[in-house]
């Protein structure tokens, strides 16, 4: 596994568009090391057999493989990412590597929470119809709402290019329910490491303290603090420093579509409406040296051996 490693980050370096590589043989590079990165997917290719499981969910080509185990309520219909798209010419350059499901936790979660409001044996065919959704609680609408955040920004950031990796819903050791434990995104590439909420509270937003703050918010809500709580495990498992912890909210809900708010341990916060997104991890903060390959590879190895899904 050693010899390896070592010819993956070799092929890395001499492939990667940042060095004057092809990002197709980059590309091919990174599909070849998810076939036999570890002892279990090499002992699985060298039976014939590439089955990871369905924790592993690849979107980058906006389809979900088969035998995922996602459930699919009655009424649901797909969102974007998620349906087959036609093939890429040829020509194409190939986009960020997404891993997980987006959205999929709050669904199922908004789910099952409509399904005990309307209760037990009553009338249920559609639980996304606009009337049903508006007289339910706010908590059950605020998952939905959520859900839907995370979708966009997922096809967000499935544009990319292909030196970008995405894991979407990512678990972490913080004790409490999957949506307020999960990080909803973690974003890798040469410009950093970014770990993302995606919110919509349904209103106005503002900064005070650098924590956001509304009338919206649940009482006792601190997103700022709670992302900043929730990278602490995967910091210690994966031996990585993230660069700046990102709230992407829906367009003018803030004053500012683009600002750092404050720091946590150090860390720059930003929140960032989402037609910025892209702009901004492509771009980066000020200031902040980009990734080198040597030190993007290694860290998107541990990151890939360390995270684990909700």
């Amino acid at each position: 596994m050693d010899e390896l490693r070592r010819a993956y980050r070799r092929r890395l370096r001499e492939t990667h568009p940042d060095t004057g590589g092809e990002a197709v043989e980059f590309h091919a590079v990174q599909v070849a090391w998810e076939l036999i990165g570890t002892p279990e997917d090499r002992a699985s290719f060298d039976r014939g057999t590439t089955d990871r499981g369905s924790s592993d969910r690849s979107f980058a080509d906006g389809s979900e493989p088969s035998g995922s185990s996602v459930h699919r309520p009655e009424g649901y219909t797909a969102p974007a990412w998620e349906t087959t798209t036609p093939p890429r010419g040829t020509d194409a350059e190939p986009t960020a590597r997404s891993h997980g499901h987006p959205g999929g936790w709050n669904r199922e979660e908004y789910f099952a929470l409509m399904r005990e409001w309307v209760g037990r044996g009553a009338k249920f065919e559609n639980p996304y119809d606009a009337a049903m959704v508006r007289s339910a609680p706010r908590e059950i609408r605020h998952l939905l709402a959520d859900a839907i955040a995370e979708e966009e920004t997922a096809r967000t950031l499935s544009q990319l290019d292909i030196s970008y990796t995405i894991w979407h819903d990512v678990q972490t050791d913080v004790p409490g329910p999957g949506s307020d434990v999960k990080l909803d995104h973690v974003v890798l590439g040469p410009t950093g490491l970014f770990a993302m909420l995606s919110e919509d509270w349904g209103g106005a937003l503002q900064v005070r303290k650098g924590e956001i703050v509304s009338d919206m918010l649940l009482v006792g809500e601190r997103p700022v603090h709670s992302l900043a709580r929730r990278i602490r495990s995967l910091t210690r498992s994966a031996r990585v420093k993230f660069t700046a912890l990102a709230i992407i909210v829906p367009d003018g809900t803030t004053a500012d579509a683009l600002a750092v708010i404050g720091r946590e341990k150090g860390v720059p916060v930003v929140i960032v409406q989402q037609s910025r997104l892209q702009e901004f991890v492509e771009s980066g903060l000020a200031g902040v040296p980009r990734l080198g390959a040597d030190e993007l590879f290694a860290v998107r190895d541990r990151l890939q051996q360390s995270i684990r899904f909700v």
